[in-house]
């Protein structure tokens, strides 16, 4: 098992309300004056912690709660 998700791992849903709610990466970027690389790397999965002010910035911007944000996804069950 690969023991980076022996204990799952967290999942950030931002393209996914993005697209929901029709708002560009490039539009959120602008509006919380994000760089676009951080986006990037937090929509792909590329984080070892999370950012609670972007969370937070995150949150209120797209009118939603952290709970709608991440996501736990479980482990492989072991073969």
């Amino acid at each position: 098992m690969n023991k980076e998700y022996a204990y799952g791992r967290v999942r950030l849903r931002i393209e996914e309300i993005l697209r929901a709610k029709n708002i560009s990466k490039n539009q959120v970027c602008r509006d919380l004056r994000l760089p676009r690389t951080n986006l990037n790397r937090y929509c792909r999965g590329d984080f070892q912690r999370i950012d609670a002010e972007l969370i937070c910035k995150l949150c209120c911007y797209l009118d939603i709660s952290p709970g709608d944000l991440i996501e736990y996804e479980r482990p492989p069950l072991p073969e």
